[in-house]
């Protein structure tokens, strides 16, 4: 079977689109998010509370802005293409206020609602993060945080991102104490478990599932740039 051609700049697009949009389902389905984005969520809990307008995905944004700052003072050098990853953080957290706004109209007051919604919710997730990984397009700070970090201290990026995860997990639970009680449990629960169980295995299973039926190849010669080889060629 001939494969067919999925442009890596497509594959960016309907990635983010993707990824955004089970994030959403994920959130109206009140079950538990992921590790990764559990804290912002707290964040932006908290803050909607005082600030109405402070959305989920204006925390998503906001606390990648800060997690970018660690990342530029612990690699102690900056790019220009990381300011990209913030762009996609931006582009993400505005697609993500989208989609919790049309999903809202969903009704998800019964469990088992919930519970679908969820499931397609983390489904669609680990599609668009595969997507995601088949791009050159810088991605979320999460991601940008772990590679270059990683690479910078010679560690396993699988273990490492790892360690992120569960550091993560705990920031999140902290937080949910500081900000809510230890009464009430918000953005860690069952379902991030679940997440983080069937996180890895899902997105391998799609990639395997893309690779099949389609051949990704670059459409702009835009790669260069954004892995920072231009970069280094321009400061020797």
């Amino acid at each position: 079977m001939q494969k067919k051609t999925f442009y890596t700049e497509l594959a960016y697009l309907f990635g983010l689109i993707i990824l955004s949009l089970g994030a959403a389902l994920m959130t109206i389905a009140d079950l538990g998010l992921s590790m990764v984005v559990a804290p912002a969520y707290l964040l932006h809990l908290k803050i909607s509370k005082f600030l109405p307008f402070f959305s989920f995905g204006m925390a998503e944004y906001a606390f990648q802005a800060s997690l970018l700052l660690i990342t530029v003072l612990v690699l102690r050098k900056f790019r220009v293409s990381f300011l990209f990853s913030f762009l996609t953080a931006v582009l993400y957290g505005l697609l993500l206020d989208l989609f919790i706004f049309l999903v809202g109209f969903i009704p998800h007051s019964h469990l088992a609602v919930q519970i679908l919604l969820y499931a397609v919710g983390l489904i669609v997730t680990t599609a668009g993060v595969s997507l995601l990984f088949h791009t050159y397009i810088s991605p979320e700070v999460y991601e940008l945080f772990v590679k270059e970090v990683s690479a910078k201290f010679n560690l396993p990026m699988y273990k490492f991102k790892l360690v992120y995860d569960l550091v993560s997990c705990l920031v999140a639970i902290l937080m949910s104490f500081a900000f809510f009680g230890f009464w009430q449990f918000e953005g860690v629960k069952i379902g991030t478990i679940v997440c983080a169980v069937l996180n890895g295995p899902l997105i391998g299973l799609f990639s395997k599932i893309f690779e099949k039926f389609f051949d990704f190849k670059d459409g702009l010669p835009l790669r260069p740039f954004f892995e920072g080889k231009q970069e280094q060629t321009d400061e020797t």
